[in-house]
């Protein structure tokens, strides 16, 4: 990628040409949040209330100080549904950002082929206080299970690691967006950053 410049104000890719840049991984911290959220343009979804013993560990964003995040992805982890450890990374995104995809590992910028809308939804889940249908993706990589719908206008991304982790999708999982939280912030009890964050 290259930075905007003499000859362009936008970030550019020799690939898909004006793209909005990835900004560093925030550790997962009340204020690091709060700041994150201040600054979206997107939804910054989070279940609410946490899976029991579930810590908020990390949000990452797509996007620069001038527009702000055009993508967001927050990550929360604790036990797994069938035992062991798992982690859930919601990603809230315009069309063609690709923040999704690359968590999901999937090629392309949006879901494309791996989503079919003629199929009935896999599970739902409430974002917003809506119901919100969600479709199972194939072709990711065997270590995750991914789910992709649609909420306020925009692609929502549900990634979980280890694969059986996306139980937690069948759970009536509500999703709040945190740009409309207030108080409740100041209680999230927060983790170690995530790695799949990172990767």
């Amino acid at each position: 990628m290259r930075a905007p410049g003499l000859f362009s104000d936008t970030w550019q890719c020799d690939k898909h040409g004006a793209v909005h840049p990835m900004q560093p991984v925030l550790p997962p911290s009340v204020e690091a949040l709060s700041v994150a959220v201040a600054r979206s343009q997107v939804p910054v979804w989070l279940p609410w209330p946490l899976p029991v013993s579930w810590l908020y560990t990390g949000i990452a964003h797509v996007g620069d100080d001038l527009s702000g995040a055009r993508a967001t992805a927050v990550a929360c982890s604790g036990p797994a549904p069938l035992g062991g450890f798992g982690e859930l990374v919601l990603v809230a995104e315009e069309l063609g950002v690709g923040l999704g995809a690359r968590y999901a590992g999937l090629p392309g910028p949006d879901p494309g082929d791996a989503l079919s809308l003629h199929k009935p939804a896999d599970t739902k889940l409430l974002a917003a206080g809506r119901p919100t249908p969600m479709w199972h993706l194939q072709g990711a990589p065997e270590d995750r299970a991914v789910y992709v719908g649609e909420a306020l206008g925009l692609w929502l991304w549900a990634i979980a690691w280890p694969e059986q982790s996306a139980l937690l999708m069948y759970d009536e999982l509500v999703l709040t967006d945190l740009r409309d939280a207030g108080a409740e912030l100041d209680l999230l009890p927060c983790g170690a950053l995530s790695r799949q964050l990172l990767g």
